[in-house]
């Protein structure tokens, strides 16, 4: 990856693909990546990007609205966390075995994680253990209509990508999926597991998609809107 710059527009330049053409994406913290075709020169991709400056000026715009949606959480009593879509009320608890708990329709979460500043790590840990058992039997039932067989299945931050399919057949999905609802996962997996057949997101790649998930259209202008809130 590397950082470049075109009069007022800075991007990340990646490695090029066997692909004919450019593609230009403005990815969930802002930032824009370019990944050209393997025979353009680092110059003729800055040629790229000028043409089509308009269309990067809109989407930017764009990218801005939807990150309104973004809210700051406090570690306080009463506060709201979301899990599987729905929003849960914080309770901070003096006493309990377990850092994060979630049970009677709240959040407890053990008070010195505030004091020792480590709650949004506490809270990360919880929904990494529950992604990884939910996540891996979702993948286990849309992996079987695919017709593919992954890897593994493995819950970490991956900063600014919701999923990641390795070349290796590892998936990668970022702990915060955990706080969209079921449906939005499950495009998310699909989206993912359609990757073992196309690498890019070309007409074809999203005709597979649609063959496991008529509705994903739906589903993925929801992630595209409301994503920026899947977040404290």
């Amino acid at each position: 990856m590397i950082a470049r710059r075109v009069r007022d527009i800075d991007y990340q330049l990646l490695a090029g693909t066997e692909r004919k053409t450019t593609d230009i994406v403005i990815e969930r913290n802002g930032v824009i990546t370019v990944r050209p075709p393997k025979h353009l020169t680092p110059e003729q991709v800055d040629a790229v990007v000028e043409s089509k400056r308009l269309w990067i000026y809109r989407n930017l715009a764009e990218w801005q609205d939807l990150n309104a949606a973004h809210v700051e959480r406090e570690w306080v009593n009463g506060e709201t966390f979301l899990y599987l879509g729905r929003g849960y009320r914080l309770t901070l608890a003096k006493e309990q075995n377990e850092p994060v708990k979630l049970k009677q329709g709240r959040f407890y979460l053990r008070q010195d994680f505030v004091v020792n500043n480590s709650a949004k790590a506490a809270l990360q840990e919880f929904y990494s253990q529950k992604g990884q058992q939910r996540l891996t039997e979702r993948v286990d039932y849309f992996a079987a209509k695919a017709g593919v067989s992954p890897a593994a299945v493995k819950v970490k931050d991956l900063g600014f990508k919701w999923a990641l399919c390795a070349k290796n057949g590892e998936l990668f999905f970022h702990w915060k999926c955990m706080m969209a609802p079921l449906k939005i996962i499950d495009y998310i997996i699909v989206h993912e597991l359609c990757h073992f057949h196309y690498r890019d997101h070309t007409t074809a790649f999203w005709n597979e998609v649609d063959k496991l998930m008529p509705d994903f259209q739906e589903r993925k202008n929801w992630l595209k809107q409301q994503g920026a809130s899947l977040d404290f």
